[in-house]
């Protein structure tokens, strides 16, 4: 748990507020001219309280100004260790993240996303913890602990999941009893009510096989040249902490992540974006208008793209956070040479082609718009 002290005021900031009143309290019992009723003397009277006055309140301000920057430090901070950056390459995906918090001024939300190379593949966790700002941050450092240890650990992506199932369990269990210290020495029966997380667990093989589980979040968006289409749209499992997983949990096969293709995942917050008419925020056509603007897709400028359009979307106040990252495959077919001349890519394959490629296609369907959660 992150915790920020209030210190006592020392030196300099508790010295002047004792100056100003020792100016009030001395003018008005050691001035002579304090003691007329004079309509003088009460006007240089009121004009030595109005500037004692507003040298307090400036005082104050300034206070609480460097009390909020070092507020915003330390969530910062907390941001870089909960949620470290990136690297911008792993075993041979191009990858970029960003997230964006609802509440004003703050760093860090309850969106969590990861990446980490193992013996097993590429491991991506992307999930939704419900609520947002620093109340959400506990539950965000207890599921990516899990993640970053168990995705090395555990040979199957099931087995990852579960062990984030019980972390979230136990991290609930812990906080109940903090938040209710009458229930000290024994289990209580709803650690948390209505405390749930959605989460998108995915692999991506070193041949660019794609196997996913997702609980209650939404399917990443396949960025094929200019195509933009979903992952899947199967019926997902319910949000962790609801209800406990299934006996026979198995990852999914999502066909196959192609060299020069990208995936795009991120949180409800982004198609949930309204404007002031109430409309949806169409993600397919940001990430299209990405797509015309370059190919291949940069993920960088996929996020630059897509953050842009979603805050003149919603006139700059989104009201949920937003995390979105993306994935591209920079490998190349086996067999075939990278190309060397500036400008030389592969023509991206028609859905119909990755069809043939990656086996009957799993899931069919077009995306449509979820009512706001």
């Amino acid at each position: 748990m992150i915790r920020i002290k209030a210190r006592a005021p020392t030196g300099r900031g508790s010295t002047l507020p004792a100056l100003w009143g020792a100016v009030a309290v001395g003018y008005k019992f050691g001035c002579p001219l304090a003691q007329q009723n004079g309509l003088g003397a009460r006007i240089v009277t009121s004009v030595v309280f109005l500037v004692v006055g507003t040298g307090l309140i400036c005082h104050v301000r300034h206070a609480l100004l460097r009390e909020l920057r070092l507020a915003r430090r330390v969530a910062r901070a907390a941001q870089s260790v909960v949620l470290r950056p990136l690297p911008p390459r792993l075993d041979g995906l191009a990858v970029a993240a960003a997230q964006l918090s609802a509440d004003r001024g703050a760093s860090i939300g309850g969106d969590l996303y990861e990446a980490v190379v193992t013996e097993h593949g590429v491991r991506v966790v992307m999930g939704d913890v419900r609520g947002h700002g620093l109340a959400a941050l506990g539950t965000v450092a207890a599921l990516l602990g899990s993640f970053r240890e168990a995705a090395h650990d555990e040979p199957e992506s099931a087995g990852v999941l579960r062990r984030l199932d019980r972390a979230l369990a136990r991290h609930l269990r812990e906080r109940a009893r903090a938040e209710h210290p009458a229930h000290a020495g024994r289990e209580p029966d709803h650690p948390v009510a209505e405390e749930f997380v959605t989460l998108l667990l995915l692999e991506i093989g070193k041949d660019g096989s794609l196997t996913a589980l997702n609980c209650g979040h939404p399917w990443p968006y396949l960025v094929s040249g200019t195509s933009v289409e979903p992952l899947g749209s199967a019926e997902p499992l319910p949000p962790l902490g609801l209800f406990p997983l299934p006996a026979d949990l198995a990852a999914r096969p999502c066909g196959h992540l192609l060299p020069g293709e990208s995936l795009v995942l991120f949180t409800d917050g982004a198609e949930d974006a309204r404007d002031a008419r109430g409309r949806f925020f169409a993600l397919p056509e940001a990430l299209r208008a990405a797509a015309v603007r370059e190919q291949p897709v940069s993920p960088p400028s996929v996020l630059r793209t897509v953050f842009s359009a979603l805050l003149a979307h919603t006139g700059g106040r989104p009201t949920d956070d937003v995390a979105v990252l993306v994935l591209r495959n920079d490998r190349a077919r086996p067999g075939t040479p990278r190309p060397t001349a500036p400008g030389t890519a592969r023509t991206p394959s028609t859905h119909r082609q990755r069809a043939v490629e990656a086996g009957p296609p799993l899931f069919e369907g077009e995306p449509t718009a979820r009512p706001a959660s």
